[in-house]
């Protein structure tokens, strides 16, 4: 009796990515070959603005569907992609095309992240999802353990983590130039996303949203111009203010740098919460304790019109947004594109370390080429998802105005009202499998 064995695409992806991390020496040529020169499979969810960064960047694949809860904003990349398969929901898009997806952009808004990221991963996809990892704590820990749990290549969209600047301050920091680390200042002004009360009055929704849609796990509202297309960073429903939208790119540099995992306190500091809206001139005091890779470290994020006192104090450069590295012999200022070191006398003649992190083939390859030949990503879930916990209990400790104490193992903190906070509640048909 003859039996016949059904391999789906994403499985033989898998198996033979499988075979080029473990036989380097059973036809590497072959194998090699196979992988990099077939398309992956790939569904984008979200394709407008920074989603329609991730459709260009990975358009070199066969994009095989697109998705977008806003037809209106989404047409001019759904008519780029003919043969894709167009939809509102991504609950339909997998069912539609189970087994037919090898991996996947996420760029919705945040509260979406962890429903589309799980809801793939559990399928065995691959995923790519925006920054932060997700909306709440619990659902960053939620997608850190399923994609550990199926064992899948993962990225977060901290783009900057690719470009050359964040590798040779990696490197100035770990070569000692400046001595021990002691302290690390994040800051980002501007304007921000934050202190908006919400407007009053009766709204119609746009013909082209879908707006239960685009509410997924949230609980239901009544729709607000002030939400959409990317007012909603404002509010705690749906984002998490300034902290939320830009500490994941600037504290990534010193989270590489020092090789930080958890926090052991946070406190915060600011306007009184409000219920609705994110604050702005936000204060958040991170204690990491010591480990084998750093000494004790105090990290310090700033935001909207807030700056370290240090910058004015040392007459140091007043950039808009940065990170400063306070070390025993100096400091360091850097933000995406420059870095200064201080005192500049003491430094004048400084002769930059030997480069040792490679450059990135672009922060969408790395990901696409680990989905192919196995490997690992520089912002895999289990890096990315730590940073964006610690992120997300700075707005925790805000809102209930307790500093915290971090059990990352038991998963809460000494505050039972800052734990109601890990988890947002969800509305029935979004739960996180």
């Amino acid at each position: 009796m003859k039996t016949t064995i059904k391999t789906t695409r994403r499985q033989f992806i898998g198996q033979t990515s499988a075979l080029c991390a473990v036989s380097m020496f059973a036809a590497p040529g072959l194998l090699r070959a196979q992988n990099l020169n077939s398309k992956l499979n790939v569904a984008c969810i979200g394709v407008c603005a920074q989603g329609n960064y991730s459709v260009q960047n990975v358009k070199e694949e066969n994009i095989v569907a697109l998705c977008d809860v806003d037809g209106a904003r989404a047409k001019k990349c759904f008519e780029s992609f003919p043969e894709a398969k167009k939809f509102a929901d991504f609950r339909k898009m997998f069912d539609d095309l189970d087994g037919k997806i090898d991996a996947v952009t996420v760029a919705t808004p945040d509260h979406t992240h962890a429903a589309a990221s799980v809801a793939a991963m559990n399928r065995g996809i691959h995923c790519y999802c925006e920054k932060p990892l997700a909306h709440d704590a619990g659902e960053v820990r939620k997608m850190m353990e399923t994609a550990k749990a199926k064992k899948l290549q993962t990225q977060m969209g901290t783009q900057i983590h690719a470009e050359n600047n964040y590798r040779r301050v990696v490197e100035i920091i770990q070569a000692g130039v400046i001595g021990k680390i002691t302290e690390v200042s994040v800051w980002v002004g501007g304007k921000g996303w934050g202190g908006r009360p919400i407007p009053p009055g009766t709204f119609e929704i746009p013909a082209t949203l879908d707006w239960d849609l685009w509410l997924g796990p949230a609980a239901e509202r009544p729709y607000n111009p002030c939400y959409v297309p990317g007012g909603w960073r404002a509010y705690w429903a749906f984002g998490n203010g300034v902290l939320g939208d830009m500490a994941c790119h600037y504290m990534d540099l010193p989270y590489w740098a020092l090789g930080l995992r958890s926090p052991k306190t946070i406190e915060a500091a600011g306007k009184p919460a409000d219920p609705e809206c994110c604050p702005l001139d936000l204060t958040v005091r991170y204690e990491f304790p010591k480990t084998e890779k750093h000494d004790a470290v105090t990290l310090t994020w700033y935001d909207t019109s807030l700056r370290p006192p240090v910058l004015k104090e040392k007459g140091m450069r007043q950039w808009g947004k940065g990170v400063l590295f306070t070390g025993t012999e100096g400091f360091l200022e850097a933000d995406y594109s420059g870095y200064h070191l201080y005192p500049e006398e003491k430094f004048r003649d400084f002769k930059r370390p030997e480069e040792t992190i490679p450059p990135s083939p672009g922060h969408h390859k790395e990901w696409l080429n680990a989905v192919r030949n196995g490997g690992t990503t520089s912002c895999n879930f289990d890096y990315s998802g730590t940073l964006t916990e610690a992120v997300l209990l700075g707005t925790v400790a805000y809102r209930t105005g307790r500093k915290l104490t971090w059990d990352a193992a038991a998963f809460q903190t000494d505050v039972p009202e800052a734990n109601a906070l890990l988890h947002a509640e969800r509305r029935k048909g979004w739960e996180l499998g």
